[in-house]
């Protein structure tokens, strides 16, 4: 764990040891939202701290933070796409927006590509239906998608493809 991340690790407990919530626990999960909030995901070695101040094993830990979908145990991508497939995303297309996503991107929804700047994700409902289909891009809402956009939001976001092997 680096050096910052113990800091704010630190900050984190205190206020829980300092106010009427104890470090215990029943803060566990409020405690992990913090962690992540400020580190991105929960590290290896936050979650090695938080077993030896909270009293608990790490595998109950990871028991917990793995069973609630809003925990990561990976740093983020610089860049996360999010690709509604709720019912009326799906009707006007996205499971083909996310085909191309995967595609240009060569990843499977749920991984990033190597170089860590993209992840892609896909979300059962954005919750902007008449807007469909939608791509979330770094928490931006992109409306009206559509499968031939894809290449042109990657390469504004930067993406360079890898050339291929012949």
């Amino acid at each position: 764990m680096s050096v910052n991340q113990a800091t704010a690790l630190g900050d984190i407990l205190a206020g829980y040891s300092a106010g009427a919530r104890g470090v215990g626990p029943e803060n566990l999960i409020p405690i992990l939202q913090e962690v992540q909030e400020r580190q991105g995901y929960l590290s290896e070695g936050a979650v090695e701290a938080l077993a030896r101040v909270i009293g608990i094993s790490e595998n109950e830990i990871y028991g917990v933070a793995s069973f609630y979908a809003q925990f990561r145990f990976q740093p983020p991508a610089e860049h996360t796409i999010h690709v509604c497939q709720g019912t009326a995303c799906h009707v006007r297309g996205s499971h083909q927006i996310l085909f191309d996503f995967e595609e240009r991107l060569n990843i499977k929804a749920g991984e990033m590509t190597a170089d860590q700047k993209f992840g892609l994700e896909r979300v059962a409902c954005v919750g902007c239906c008449a807007l469909a289909p939608v791509v979330l891009v770094d928490g931006q809402v992109r409306a009206g998608m559509k499968p031939k956009f894809v290449t042109g939001l990657l390469a504004k976001l930067g993406y360079k493809p890898f050339a291929k092997a012949s």
